[in-house]
């Protein structure tokens, strides 16, 4: 279980990019979970039932937690259930019917068009490290992808003719993404004039498009790395991740006229649901509609 725990941690900063107090707080409250099942004499997750989870937010309760903080370990348990029941690593979600307060819902952070554009200009085109630095932040604002889909891809993946890539997402669910015009130069320019001499030192010759110094993929953690330390070149302040130019991409289509489907597709959502919180972060947007169709606005 203890293994399972810190491979979602893992997950909460490379690909949700929550803030480091969140993360602290969510492995707290898991902690403190996992050490509850143990003393029942747990050794799996699949032992526990619905039972299990209000016995241990009533006694988190007997023990003097306030209302935000229960919510809190009650939101840390159902992202951490619904994330090993789609990595396939948990049978039954028991967690997934559960109440939580619409108050402590988590809305994904995202960079204005202006901090975009501040972070997409902070690789040079002069080295080659430069030139694949920028094809990667291009890339990442101009489809969504995750962080271990843009590391998983291959030359074969990309149709540039076409304007699309393939990646392959949870579930080794394979999608097609679009990818505009000045991504595809980014990563053209990365292909031609850079990545030969990584690729050079790499024995076997490996297909991934993003190469570290040595000749092989970059990993998701070095992808992470790259992304924060531009942000800080650009004067960025906000938590950042990978997952922080996913945001952006979804909610700066959306502020555009881009249909809540259509992101659904383009993210590799499962379900709209989970789409349909970039409509919280584009509020201004819904309010703009309402002011000009309603009739008493």
């Amino acid at each position: 279980m203890r293994f399972l725990l810190d491979q979602f941690m893992d997950y909460l900063a490379l690909e949700r990019g929550l803030s480091e107090n969140t993360r602290l707080g969510y492995g707290h409250d898991l902690r403190e979970f996992l050490a509850y099942l143990s003393r029942r004499g747990y050794t799996s997750l699949q032992q526990v039932a619905r039972r299990d989870l209000l016995d241990f937010l009533l006694a988190s309760k007997q023990k003097g937690l306030a209302a935000p903080s229960l919510a809190r370990r009650l939101i840390a348990i159902k992202v951490f259930f619904r994330h090993l029941a789609a990595e396939g690593l948990l049978a039954t979600n028991v967690a997934d019917a559960m109440d939580s307060p619409r108050l402590w819902k988590i809305l994904p952070p995202t960079l204005s068009v202006a901090e975009v554009d501040r972070l997409l200009a902070m690789p040079p085109a002069t080295t080659p490290r430069g030139l694949r630095d920028r094809a990667i932040l291009e890339t990442f604002y101009a489809t969504g992808l995750r962080v271990s889909e843009l590391a998983g891809l291959t030359l074969d993946s990309l149709r540039f003719d076409a304007e699309y890539i393939r990646c392959v997402g949870k579930g080794d669910k394979e999608r097609v993404v679009p990818i505009g015009a000045r991504a595809i130069a980014a990563v053209q320019a990365w292909l031609d004039q850079g990545r030969p001499a990584y690729a050079v030192k790499s024995r076997p010759v490996n297909r991934a498009v993003f190469l570290s110094v040595r000749g092989q993929p970059l990993s998701r953690v070095a992808l992470w790395q790259t992304i924060k330390a531009y942000a800080r070149q650009a004067g960025i302040s906000k938590e950042i991740s990978p997952h922080t130019l996913r945001h952006s991409f979804a909610s700066h289509l959306l502020a555009n006229g881009a249909s809540l489907r259509v992101i659904q597709e383009m993210l590799g959502h499962a379900d709209i649901s989970t789409t349909q919180i970039y409509t919280h972060v584009d509020q201004g947007r819904l309010q703009a509609i309402h002011q000009k169709f309603h009739p008493r606005a």
